[in-house]
């Protein structure tokens, strides 16, 4: 028998032109959902959670954006204060805050494209409450 083998990512880097425009973005938008920076070295930060550097953006001249990065979140909720953060530090706007059931059962997510073009998503696979049916009147407590 073949032994089993876990594959954990460890950090990723997002290559940026402005560091300082993309502080600026990622600290609210990411800070939204805990992250925060925990090492600064001249050309790049890493952000993470308790102490973690597991996102790091770095300064590079000839970057081109159109990477996609996703953070998975526990709460619904966090979701929706990623995107309202991120939009506010200057993202653009690439997928409200929603189910998006052809990804899976329990998927919503929200986009948003940061300042140099990358897709930052923050995804929630809670189990979500059944939606309700178009037209499909609220039943009184005293009925």
């Amino acid at each position: 028998m073949q032994a089993k083998h876990t594959v954990e990512l460890d950090h990723i880097s997002v290559p940026v032109r402005s560091l300082r425009d993309a502080r600026g973005f990622y600290e609210a938008a990411l800070g939204a959902i805990g992250m925060k920076i925990n090492m600064k070295v001249p050309s790049a930060f890493g952000m993470g959670s308790d102490g973690e550097k597991i996102f790091w953006v770095s300064r590079d001249r000839k970057a081109t954006g159109h990477g996609h990065y996703a953070f998975r979140v526990e709460r619904p909720e966090d979701v929706k204060a990623f995107y309202a953060a991120a939009l506010e530090a200057g993202g653009a706007e690439n997928g409200k805050p929603g189910p998006r059931p052809g990804y899976g059962r329990n998927y919503f997510a929200a986009f948003v494209k940061d300042p140099e073009g990358n897709n930052i998503e923050v995804v929630c696979y809670a189990k979500l409450p059944p939606p309700r049916a178009r037209g499909a009147k609220r039943r009184s407590r005293s009925s």
